[in-house]
């Protein structure tokens, strides 16, 4: 498969640096992908009619050797819930009395600086609320969610209809997506990525980051996103690494922490399977396994609800009083008010709990590189199902998909997710690693090595165009 669509930027920037490939072509690949696609997948909310012009601008300074690094003349789509001077947001909703500035977000403004074409608005779920983002379909299977918030982009990465794409993670957002949809998909340290002009879904707990094809791809968008941003209050003045370093390297010598309780609880029997073997092999390639326990996380659901509630109701305060809410989309709306029941003390009992659980990862990861498990304990669900079967019992998907992922926003670690195998319906299964504060080459490099050992990262969902 050899589709300009299909291509990883790692492949596609050395062509278009040497000139061998124009931006403007690019481009107009994938315009068409989304053309014939989109009907099928529904990724895009809104395509940009600069997209053309931005290609165009990249050929001229790339010819004139004004190379502005690995993302010029790439497109991007970018999440609905991040302001575009160019493109309208709604961050989902159709709900009368929004609107949002027409300016970049701090991080789409540092794609441009790079020479990135901004290609579209990928679709959210509304308010980057929920785990399904309607009306979006999986690209491995267009009767099955692709999961949420940032399904929109996930899926128009997976179907080839842009090269990246940005998204946000407040519980999962980001790696629920790349899970559900064979992707990479980093949710980087709380305060390594500006959310300035990212609409707010709750303040302690939103990150910005990618959606890629690949490991190395994912550090090439993290090289440019990543940096201090005064706009943004949480966000720190920490050096930031040259990511490509990290990549290539083995992981022999490396400590790798296996938290069996929680993390391994369940599961699907083809999900418990694939990160298993995921260990093992890295367990071959030299790292050292160390199992371990945190018993505090049987009640982190509780917390991350708690603040995630009165964060997101305290933000829809003037919807509220103006009665937008009853314009929401059913489940956001009963979302939105039952945050008006969190009380001052559930609020407070909920921080003092993510103190305690930042706590017991700091001493864990004290002694250990990375954390390593399955991303979620289920692959992606059929649309409208709000139940599935774990084993053996049913489960709700709103509780089971992000069971997973939410413990790293409370404690603001960062996460990746990457493919590490299928189920035996042919969708995606995800590994998830998570490291140390600010120690994303860490988990860039275990990533990396897991990733280049295996071939999930070729392989690609089969879309019928007529």
């Amino acid at each position: 498969m050899n589709e300009l669509w299909s291509r990883p930027i790692e492949s596609l920037a050395p062509d278009l640096r040497s000139g061998k490939l124009s931006p403007v072509d690019l481009t107009e690949a994938y315009l068409a992908r989304i053309a014939a696609v989109d009907p099928l997948l529904d990724s895009f909310i809104h395509v940009s009619a600069d997209a053309r012009e931005a290609a165009r601008t990249a050929e001229r300074e790339i010819a004139a050797g004004r190379w502005r690094g690995p993302l010029h003349g790439i497109p991007v789509g970018v999440k609905d819930n991040y302001l575009t001077a160019d493109m309208p947001t709604t961050a989902g909703s159709t709900a009368e009395g929004l609107a949002f500035p027409m300016r970049d977000a701090a991080t789409v403004a540092r794609l441009r600086a790079a020479g990135a074409v901004p290609i579209g608005k990928t679709r959210t779920h509304e308010f980057a609320w929920g785990n399904v983002t309607p009306p979006v379909h999986n690209p491995w299977d267009l009767s099955r969610v692709p999961s949420g918030s940032s399904g929109g982009s996930a899926a128009a990465v997976a179907g080839g209809l842009c090269a990246a794409g940005l998204g946000s993670d407040t519980g999962g957002s980001i790696r629920m997506p790349a899970s559900a949809c064979g992707l990479v998909g980093l949710k980087p340290t709380f305060g390594r990525v500006s959310r300035d002009g990212i609409v707010p879904h709750s303040w302690s707990l939103d990150h910005a980051g990618p959606l890629t094809r690949t490991v190395a791809d994912t550090a090439t968008l993290l090289q440019v996103l990543a940096g201090y941003d005064p706009t943004d209050p949480a966000c720190q003045d920490q050096p930031v690494p040259d990511y490509a370093k990290s990549l290539g390297k083995s992981v022999k010598g490396m400590t790798i922490g296996v938290c069996r309780n929680h993390f391994f609880d369940g599961l699907q029997d083809d999900v418990a399977r694939a990160p298993a073997a995921a260990i093992d092999d890295l367990a071959k390639a030299g790292a050292r396994i160390v199992e371990f326990e945190i018993p505090l996380l049987a009640h982190g659901l509780g917390a991350i609800f708690a603040i995630e509630l009165a964060s997101s109701t305290a933000y829809h305060d003037e919807s509220l009083r103006a009665g937008r809410v009853p314009q929401f989309q059913p489940d956001v709306r009963t979302l939105v008010e039952m945050g008006r029941l969190v009380t001052g003390a559930d609020y407070l009992k909920a921080e003092q709990y993510r103190s305690v659980l930042m706590e017991a990862f700091s001493k864990v990861l004290a002694t250990v590189d990375v954390i390593v498990g399955p991303t979620t304990p289920i692959t992606a669900w059929k649309r409208g199902e709000w139940t599935v079967q774990v084993g053996d019992r049913p489960e709700s998907v709103l509780a089971a998909s992000w069971r997973f992922t939410y413990p790293y926003n409370l404690t603001g670690l960062p996460a990746i997710s990457l493919p590490c195998g299928f189920d035996r319906d042919g969708l995606p299964i995800g590994l998830q690693i998570a490291g140390r504060p600010f120690d994303e080459p860490a988990v860039l490099r275990v990533a990396h090595a897991y990733e280049r050992a295996h071939d999930w990262k070729d392989r690609r969902p089969t879309l019928t165009v007529e």
